[in-house]
C-alpha cells in the first residue's frame, strides 16, 4: 500500500519517538530565542574608514591641496577601494574610504595607515600630529545619544569632566565600540599677544612661541641608582597654570627682562573657541556611544543604562547626564509590533483552518505542526549567527502562510480518507504517504525562488540574506514536521466526522457548487480563457514598466537629523544667537522629546556657518504626526528665521551615506575643472529648485566666504632677509590659534595656544601693528614694507573630492508622492534641459545610488527567480511540460500585486519586490496541487486529461482556498502596517495580499485551460469532452 515506506508511516508506528524528538526540536528553539541577539536590521557591515586631517588655520585650498591631495595619492593605489571622498575645510581634512563589501576591514586598516605613512614627507611640516583614522560603519547608528550639562560649570570644564570620567568609564562597557563628544570645549591655555606692545619692545610672536616650548617641557630625566637605593629624578619642568606662564622670560630689553605678561595675556580657555552645544536650551555637550560590530544592540544599551546611575555619582554634582535618544527604544518596539504581527497571523490562520475543517483535532494538529515549526526557526537563525530583526521576524510572519500550507495539504488528504471510510492509523500513513511527493514539491519549488536572494550583491543582498535563509529554513523544518508530527497526531487523535444527511448544505459545499460552475464555464471557452491569461502577462509586464519604483520607504524612528546653513561669511556670535532662535521654534513642537543642537568645527561638522540638530520625538502613540509629518510641520516655521536654513531628515535604520547628509538623498558631480563646475552645480541646482518634486534642495559648495588676500613683495622681503614662509610663519602665530606646547595630568593632556590678543585678531587693520625682525640687521620690520592686504574677495569655505577631482555633492528630499525613481528620471532630464557639459560627471551616491542597482538587478531577480522554480519542478516531474502549467499562475499574482500597490498609494520597493519574489512561491502552489493530482489521475487510473484536471479542480479546491486564504491571512497584519516600523513591513504585506486575491480568482480557472493546452501541444491529442465525475464526500464538504 502507498506510503508503506515512508517517514510518515514509520513516525505513524513509533509515536513515542517522534513527539519526544519533536520536544526536543522544540526546546532547542526555546532555548535559542532569549539567546538571539535583537537588532534593527540584519547586520550589514560596509568597510570604510574615515580619515582627519589637522593642521589650525590652514586655508581649505591650503588643505585640499597640500593635505588631501597627497593622501589621496597614495590611498588611490589600495586595492579594492570602492569610493574615496575628501572634505576640506578651515584648519581640517576629512576623507572618507569605502572599500568593496568582502574587503577586510583590518586589512584595509593595516594599508591606510601604511599610506598615511608613505604620505608623511609630503604634508606640511608644521601639521601638529599625522592624520589619524578610525573604522567606521556608515549603515550603523550611535545606539545611545547622551546630553551632558551643568548650570554652574563652565564649558571647558564641562568638557573636560565629560572625556574624563564620564566617555572613557563608558567605552569600558561591554557591547560599547567608539564614543564621540560633539560640541566640546576642551581646556586649553591660551597665549593672547598684543602686537603693538611686541613692536615697541622689538619682539615678534616667534620669540613668544620659542620662549613656551623651552620652557615647558616633559622629558626623561632618569633615576639616581645609589649603593642603597634608586631615587627618580623629577623637576618643575612643566608648567600648568596660566600664572606660571605669565611669568616666563621672553627677551632681555636694556638688560631688564621681559615677560610673557608684558606683552601678552594668560588666560584659560578652550581649544577651540568657536565651537557651543545645547541640550535643549541649556549648554552642555553630547556623548554619541556606538556599539562593537556584532554585539546585541538592546543588551548593549541595558548594560549602559545600568551603569550611568554609578558613573553620575562620579561627577560633580551640579553635571545632569540625560538620555536625548535611546535607539532601542523604537527597535524594542518595532521587534514588539512585529511579534504581535505574527500572533495575529496565527490566531488569523488558526481560525481559517477550523473554518473549513470543522473538526477541533484537525485544527489543534495543524495549529500544533505550525506552533512546532516556528519555535525550531528559532534554533536554525541561532546556528546561522542570526538576529531577531525586522527582517528575519518578517519572514517568519509570512513563512506562517507556508508553514501552515504543508500541514493543511497534509491533514486534508488524511480527513479525506477518514470520510472514505479507512481508519485512523491506515488514513495518516495513506493520506501522508499520497501527499508527500505534492508537500516537497510545494516546498521545494517555493525554497527555490528564494535561491536569488542568496546571490544578490551589495547592500540588498546583505539586508535579504538572512529574509531568505529564515523563510528557508522555516519551510523546510515545516516540510519534515508536516510528514512526521501531523500523520502521528491524526493517527492518535483525528476521527472520521459525521455526516448528517438532513444536513443542509455548508459554506464549503455552497463555495464549490459555484467554483464548479464556473470551472465548466471555463473548460467550454477555453480560447477566451487563454486571452485572459495572455492579457494578464502582458498587463503584469506594463505595470512593472510604469509603476512608480522606490528604495526602502521612509521609516519612523522616532529621531530626526537636522543641519544648518547661514551665510558663508557669518560671524560666529551671529550664528550662535540663530541657532538659538531656531531651537525655540523646534522645542516649542508638542511632537518633540528632546534635543540638542551644536555649532561650529566639531563632530563631522567643519565650518562655523554649519551647525547640527540632533531632535528625539515622543513615542508614535503620543504624537499626533509622523515623523514626515512632523519635518513638514517644522518646516515653514523654520523659514521665518532670516539668513539661516535648517534642513530635516528622519533618522534610518538603513543608512547608506558615506558621511553627513543634509536630506535624504545625495547627487554628485565632479570634473577636473574646478571653476566650470561650479557654475553648473548652481544652474543644475537652481533648475531642481524650480520642480516641486524635489525639497530642501543644496548643493556644498559654499563659495561665499570671505578672504582676505596678502600680496608679498618677495623682493622687498629679500632686501631685509626675509622669505614668504617667514611672512607665513608670522601670519600663522597670529591667526591659525597655533599649538605651541602641550602640558599632562595624570588623566589629561593640554594644549598651549597662541594667538593675536580679541581685540586684534579680527579685523584687517590689526595688520598694520604686524612687525617681523629683520635677520640681517634685526631691526622690526612692519609688514606694510613687505605685502599689501587686498580688499576681501569670496571664496570657499570648503573644497569637496570624489575620487581626486573637485566634487560638488547635492541633497535633497522628496515631496509625498514622488518616487525616488521619478526624482532619478526628473534629474538627468534636468541635466540634458540645462545642456550639462559631458565633462562633468555625475552619479548617485548612499541610498539613491544603491536604488540604482537594485532597480537595475530586479527584473533580473525575479527572471531568476522563475528559472530556479522551473528548475526544480523540471526536476521533480521530470517534464519539460507540466512546471510551464504552474508557472501560468504567476502573471496574475504581479498584476494583483502592482494593483494593490498602485491603490495603496505605495511605489514599487525593495520591500515590494521580496513581496513579489513571495508570489512567485506561493501562487504556484495551486498549479502543483492540480497538476499533481491531475498526472497521478492519468497514470494510476486512465483518465483523460480532460477528465483528471476537472476532478483534480474539485478535489483540490478545498486545500487550495485553505491554503490561500491562510497565506493571505498571514500577510494581512503586515498590509495593515500598523504600529511602529510598519512602514518597512507594509509594501511587501501588500503586494503578497494584492498578488493573492488576483491569483485565486484567476488561476482556478486558467490553470486548467493552460494544462489541456500544453497537453495538446507538446502530445498532439484532440479535444476530449469534459465529463463530470461523480462528487466525492471531500469535494461537497
Amino acid at each position: 500500500m502507498k506510503g508503506r515506506g515512508s517517514i510518515s508511516a514509520w513516525c505513524v508506528d513509533h509515536p513515542v519517538a517522534t513527539l519526544l524528538l519533536t520536544f526536543a526540536l522544540v526546546l532547542l528553539g526555546a532555548i535559542a530565542f532569549p539567546r538571539l541577539p535583537i537588532a534593527p536590521l540584519p547586520e550589514a557591515e560596509f568597510p570604510t574608514i574615515q580619515v582627519s586631517a589637522q593642521l589650525p588655520g590652514a586655508s581649505p585650498e591650503t588643505m585640499a591641496s597640500s593635505v588631501a591631495t597627497p593622501l589621496e595619492v597614495q590611498f588611490s593605489a589600495i586595492p579594492g577601494m570602492t569610493q574615496m571622498t575628501s572634505s576640506s575645510a578651515l584648519g581640517s581634512t576629512n576623507l572618507t574610504l569605502q572599500f568593496t563589501l568582502n574587503k577586510s576591514i583590518d586589512t584595509a586598516a593595516q594599508e591606510v595607515q601604511a599610506a598615511i605613512n608613505t604620505a608623511a614627507g609630503r604634508l606640511p611640516a608644521d601639521m601638529p600630529n599625522l592624520p589619524t583614522w578610525r573604522k567606521v560603519n556608515p549603515a550603523d547608528s550611535p545606539v545611545l545619544i547622551l546630553s551632558v550639562s551643568s548650570t554652574l560649570m563652565p564649558g571647558t570644564e564641562l568638557s573636560d569632566v565629560t572625556e574624563s570620567l564620564l566617555s572613557r568609564q563608558l567605552s569600558q562597557i561591554d557591547g560599547v565600540g567608539q564614543v564621540y563628544i560633539t560640541g566640546q570645549q576642551r581646556p586649553a591655555i591660551r597665549v593672547q599677544a598684543a602686537p603693538e606692545k611686541l613692536a615697541a619692545l622689538g619682539l615678534t610672536l616667534a620669540d613668544i612661541r620659542q620662549a613656551v616650548q623651552q620652557t615647558s617641557l616633559n622629558l626623561a630625566k632618569g633615576a639616581l641608582y645609589g649603593k642603597d637605593s634608586v631615587s627618580t629624578i623629577a623637576s618643575n619642568d612643566q608648567l600648568f597654570r596660566p600664572q606660571d606662564y605669565a611669568q616666563l622670560i621672553v627677551s632681555y630689553k636694556d638688560g631688564a627682562p621681559v615677560h610673557l605678561r608684558d606683552v601678552a595675556r594668560v588666560v584659560n580657555g578652550s581649544e577651540n573657541a568657536y565651537v557651543r552645544a545645547w541640550s535643549g536650551e541649556q549648554q552642555g555637550v553630547n556623548v554619541a556611544i556606538f556599539r562593537q560590530p556584532g554585539a546585541n544592540i538592546v543588551d548593549t544599551v541595558d548594560r549602559i543604562q545600568r551603569e550611568l546611575p554609578r558613573l553620575q555619582e562620579m561627577l560633580p554634582a551640579s553635571v545632569e547626564v540625560t538620555v536625548l535618544n535611546d535607539r532601542t527604544r523604537t527597535i524594542r518596539a518595532s521587534l514588539h509590533e512585529v511579534e504581535i504581527t505574527l500572533l495575529i497571523a496565527v490566531l488569523l490562520v488558526v481560525a481559517v483552518m477550523a473554518l473549513f475543517l470543522r473538526q477541533l483535532s484537525a485544527t489543534l494538529i495543524v495549529s500544533a505542526v505550525l506552533g512546532v515549526s516556528l519555535i525550531a526557526s528559532f534554533a536554525m537563525m541561532y546556528l546561522f549567527g542570526f538576529s531577531l530583526n525586522n527582517l528575519t521576524l518578517v519572514a517568519i510572519v509570512v513563512a506562517v502562510g507556508f508553514v501552515v500550507d504543508d500541514a493543511i495539504v497534509v491533514v486534508e488528504n488524511i480527513h479525506r480518507h477518514l470520510e472514505a471510510g479507512d481508519g485512523m492509523r491506515e488514513a495518516a500513513i495513506k493520506g501522508a504517504g499520497e501527499i508527500g511527493f505534492t508537500v516537497v514539491s510545494i516546498s521545494f519549488s517555493l525554497v527555490a525562488a528564494f535561491i536569488p536572494l542568496l546571490f544578490m550583491g551589495g547592500v540588498v543582498g546583505r539586508l535579504f540574506k538572512e529574509f531568505a535563509l529564515t523563510a528557508t529554513a522555516t519551510i523546510l523544518i515545516s516540510v519534515v514536521v508536516s510528514l512526521t508530527l501531523a500523520p502521528t497526531l491524526a493517527a492518535l487523535f483525528m476521527r472520521a466526522p459525521k455526516h448528517d444527511p438532513h444536513a443542509r448544505p455548508g459554506f464549503g459545499e455552497r463555495l464549490l457548487d459555484f467554483y464548479e460552475r464556473g470551472l465548466r464555464k471555463a473548460l467550454a471557452h477555453q480560447r477566451v480563457m487563454l486571452g485572459i491569461f495572455g492579457l494578464t502577462l502582458v498587463l503584469a509586464v506594463v505595470g512593472y514598466v510604469i509603476i512608480p519604483k522606490g528604495f526602502f520607504p521612509v521609516q519612523d524612528t522616532a529621531f530626526v537629523l537636522g543641519t544648518t546653513e547661514a551665510a558663508a561669511d557669518i560671524s560666529y556670535p551671529d550664528m550662535v544667537e540663530k541657532h538659538k532662535a531656531l531651537a525655540k521654534i523646534v522645542g516649542e513642537d508638542p511632537a518633540v522629546l528632546a534635543f540638542s543642537h551644536s555649532v561650529g568645527v566639531t563632530g563631522s561638522n567643519q565650518t562655523i556657518a554649519n551647525g547640527r540638530f540632533w531632535i528625539s520625538l515622543k513615542p508614535r502613540s503620543d504624537r499626533d504626526v509622523s515623523v514626515s509629518d512632523f519635518i513638514d510641520r517644522l518646516r515653514p516655521k523654520l523659514a521665518k528665521i532670516p539668513g539661516i536654513v535648517l534642513y530635516l531628515r528622519a533618522g534610518q535604520d538603513i543608512n547608506l551615506s558615506s558621511g553627513p547628509s543634509r536630506s535624504q538623498y545625495q547627487y554628485v558631480l565632479k570634473s577636473n575643472d574646478g571653476p566650470l563646475l561650479n557654475t553648473w552645480t548652481e544652474r543644475l541646482t537652481e533648475k531642481l529648485r524650480a520642480n516641486p518634486a524635489f525639497r530642501d534642495l543644496s548643493n556644498d559648495l559654499q563659495l561665499g566666504g570671505s578672504v582676505t588676500h596678502i600680496d608679498i613683495d618677495r623682493s622687498a622681503a629679500a632686501r631685509f632677509g626675509l622669505t614668504t614662509a617667514d611672512v607665513d610663519q608670522a601670519l600663522y602665530d597670529a591667526f591659525g590659534q597655533r599649538q605651541i606646547s602641550e602640558f599632562q595630568t595624570e588623566i589629561n593632556q593640554y594644549k598651549v595656544i597662541l594667538e593675536l590678543d580679541a581685540k586684534q585678531r579680527g579685523k584687517a587693520e590689526s595688520l598694520a601693528y604686524f612687525y617681523l625682525r629683520s635677520p640681517l640687521t634685526g631691526e622690526m620690520v612692519p609688514l606694510s614694507a613687505l605685502a599689501k592686504v587686498a580688499a576681501p574677495t569670496m571664496g570657499p569655505l570648503s573644497i569637496s573630492h570624489d575620487g581626486m577631482f573637485p566634487a560638488a555633492n547635492l541633497s535633497f528630499n522628496l515631496s509625498k508622492g514622488v518616487a525616488l525613481g521619478d526624482a532619478v528620471r526628473m534629474l538627468d532630464q534636468a541635466k540634458t534641459e540645462i545642456g550639462m557639459p559631458a565633462s562633468i560627471i555625475g552619479n548617485f551616491q548612499g541610498a539613491a545610488q544603491a536604488f540604482q542597482s537594485s532597480l537595475a538587478n530586479q527584473p533580473w531577480l525575479i527572471l531568476a527567480a522563475l528559472v530556479a522554480v522551473y528548475i526544480i519542478l523540471g526536476v521533480l516531474y521530470e517534464s519539460f511540460v507540466h512546471p510551464l502549467t504552474i508557472i501560468s499562475t504567476l502573471p496574475s499574482a504581479g498584476i494583483g500585486a502592482l494593483l494593490m500597490l498602485w491603490l495603496m498609494g505605495q511605489d514599487f520597493s525593495i520591500m515590494a519586490l521580496i513581496g513579489v519574489v513571495l508570489l512567485i512561491g506561493i501562487v504556484k502552489k495551486n498549479g502543483i496541487l492540480l497538476v499533481d493530482f491531475a498526472l497521478e489521475a492519468q497514470r494510476e487510473r486512465g483518465l483523460t486529461p480532460e477528465a483528471a484536471i476537472y476532478e483534480a479542480c474539485l478535489t483540490r479546491f478545498r486545500p487550495i482556498i485553505m491554503t490561500t486564504l491562510a497565506a493571505l491571512l498571514g500577510a494581512l497584519p503586515l498590509m495593515l502596517g500598523y504600529g511602529v516600523g510598519a512602514e518597512l513591513r507594509q509594501p511587501l504585506g501588500i503586494a503578497v495580499v494584492g498578488g493573492l486575491l488576483v491569483s485565486q480568482a484567476l488561476t482556478l480557472f486558467t490553470t486548467p485551460v493552460i494544462y489541456l493546452q500544453l497537453e495538446r501541444v507538446f502530445h498532439r491529442r484532440k479535444p476530449e469532452p469534459v465529463t463530470q465525475p461523480k462528487r466525492s464526500l471531500a469535494m461537497s464538504e
